[in-house]
């Protein structure tokens, strides 16, 4: 068998369009992330999973697809893609893409056939167009961007989109679509991709016609699993490839069937990444997500940011340190020097833990979030659908400073498609490297010895108090965190901490890893 590579991955999530400028136009591409591998390889990361680099009108930043099998233009070329691919293989670096199977976007070829195609066609079949109730939607959906799931079209019927207007759903009860995703995963295998991050994965099986049951009629339908096993079947044909999906569910047993041996290699582990900074809270999302894993044999994910979410040094200064999608608690203060002390110990309290480990681009500096971005240049489609009243995801999105005292911060050549806070410069790559103390020297050193020491394997707790996480893994390394007000003496070689320590006195907010 081959070595199952992902069951102790650091995996870095790679934001194209925010990461590094090639050719000075203001937007992220792959000829900036090619100059910028060296980077990653320096940090120590495993392998890189790309958010969608696809053709694509950008309504939703590429989660609205036009062409699986092509490059946006913005970005490159598939010619640069294939070169990344082999740079980043050349240093050890696996590949993982977005695939987005819940839609498409409103300028791909089949949607547009299916609009001109008219009611009952064939082409239509593809998607979810209904008949309306008089001038009224099939029924009251609502998008998770807001505002009604359905949208009209000129001949009178509706059709469905959980997300933005222009990302239509399929319909996976249709031979097409099936066949068509499968060839999209053979054609980037084929590429040597190394595996696909699932976007959205418990929402392609969905029934309008539902009658209430208690059940969410477009969520975690049972059908979704035919889906992964088809794909896992045509993954196990591409040896060390893997599958990761993006699947929010309150019910841990229904979580885990999506990681049942034939189906997902593993699943986001979102409890984790929107638990508060409290010792009680972290410990049962810990214990719970490795007891839910045990039956089926799957690693654990941790991860503390995404593109989805408010960045953690701003969110943990905040009084409410929580996560909820339904509450990005815009304008609430934060203390980022709180934040950035407990964003410092939260790493090594990831990267300690067994499993997998995923890393979105600009953690490793300590980015905080923008949350003055001027309303005009704003982007998500949250903040329209909301009606103006949530500034969405674009505050996690600007682009990364590697260089320079003032903006664009050796980004590219031209401005940044989203403006970068003037004060960023204390936390560019440049002025980093050069500090010893600084976050990304934090993680860089975290990152070279859990190479040499963890991973994936067991976790034994040690009891230090309840405001205290004390654990041990296999290798004789010990993690504790110290989450309350008060100091608490530690014993044993310091290996790693996140910030100062008095002798063998271990400060509030602080994490050390000790032998």
């Amino acid at each position: 068998m081959p070595e199952a590579w992902w069951r102790g991955a650091v995996i870095y999530q790679v934001y194209l369009r925010s990461f590094a400028d090639g050719d000075g136009d203001g937007v992220g591409d792959l000829a900036g992330l090619r100059s910028r591998l060296p980077y990653l390889s320096e940090l120590g990361v495993d392998a890189v999973w790309l958010n969608p680099w696809y053709p694509s009108p950008m309504a939703d930043g590429g989660y609205d697809v036009a062409d699986y099998r092509g490059i946006e233009p913005v970005f490159g070329t598939l010619a640069d893609a294939e070169a990344f691919i082999g740079d980043a293989h050349a240093l050890g670096i696996r590949v993982i893409l977005d695939v987005v199977p819940n839609h498409t976007s409103d300028q791909s070829a089949w949607f547009r056939a299916a609009l001109a195609a008219g009611p009952g066609s064939p082409e239509r079949a593809r998607f979810w167009f209904r008949r309306g109730d008089g001038d009224a939607p099939p029924n009251d959906w609502q998008s998770i961007f807001g505002g009604p799931a359905w949208t009209r079209a000129p001949d009178g019927e509706w059709y469905l989109h959980l997300f933005a207007p222009e990302q239509p759903d399929f319909n996976w009860n249709h031979p097409d679509v099936r066949a068509e995703f499968l060839d999209v995963l053979r054609f980037w295998f084929d590429r040597g991709v190394d595996g696909f991050r699932v976007d959205s994965a418990a929402l392609p099986v969905k029934d309008p016609d539902a009658a209430p049951d208690g059940r969410d009629p477009y969520t975690d339908r049972d059908g979704v699993h035919d889906i992964y096993r088809e794909w896992r079947r045509l993954t196990d044909a591409y040896p060390g490839r893997m599958l990761v999906g993006e699947v929010w569910l309150p019910d841990q047993e229904r979580l885990a069937r999506y990681l049942r041996p034939d189906e997902l290699h593993t699943v986001f582990n979102f409890p984790f990444l929107g638990a508060p900074w409290d010792a009680a809270a972290l410990r049962t999302v810990i214990d719970d997500t490795l007891a839910t894993l045990a039956p089926v044999g799957a690693p654990a994910t941790w991860v503390l940011s995404n593109h989805d979410v408010t960045r953690t040094v701003t969110r943990y200064g905040r009084a409410d340190t929580a996560f909820d999608h339904a509450d990005r608690k815009h304008g609430m203060p934060s203390d980022l020097t709180v934040g950035m002390r407990r964003a410092r110990a939260a790493a090594l309290l990831s990267l300690a833990l067994p499993g997998s480990v995923y890393i979105y681009q600009g953690e490793e500096l300590g980015l905080p979030e923008v949350e003055d971005l001027p309303d005009e240049l704003r982007q998500d489609p949250i903040w329209r659908r909301s009606g103006r009243t949530d500034p969405g995801r674009d505050g996690c999105r600007v682009p990364l400073p590697w260089s320079g005292t003032e903006p664009p911060f050796g980004f590219g050549a031209g401005t940044p498609w989203l403006p970068q806070p003037a004060d960023w410069k204390d936390l560019t790559v440049e002025a980093q490297q050069a500090d010893p103390s600084s976050m990304l020297s934090l993680y860089r050193a975290a990152l070279r010895i859990r190479a040499a020491e963890l991973g994936d394997g067991a976790l034994t707790w040690l009891p230090m108090g309840d405001d205290v996480l004390a654990f041990t893994r296999d290798s004789g390394l010990t993690c504790v965190v110290n989450l309350g007000a008060d100091p608490v003496r530690v014993d044993g070689e310091v290996l790693l901490a996140s910030g100062p320590l008095d002798g063998d006195v271990l400060p509030a907010d602080t994490a050390v890893w000790l032998r």
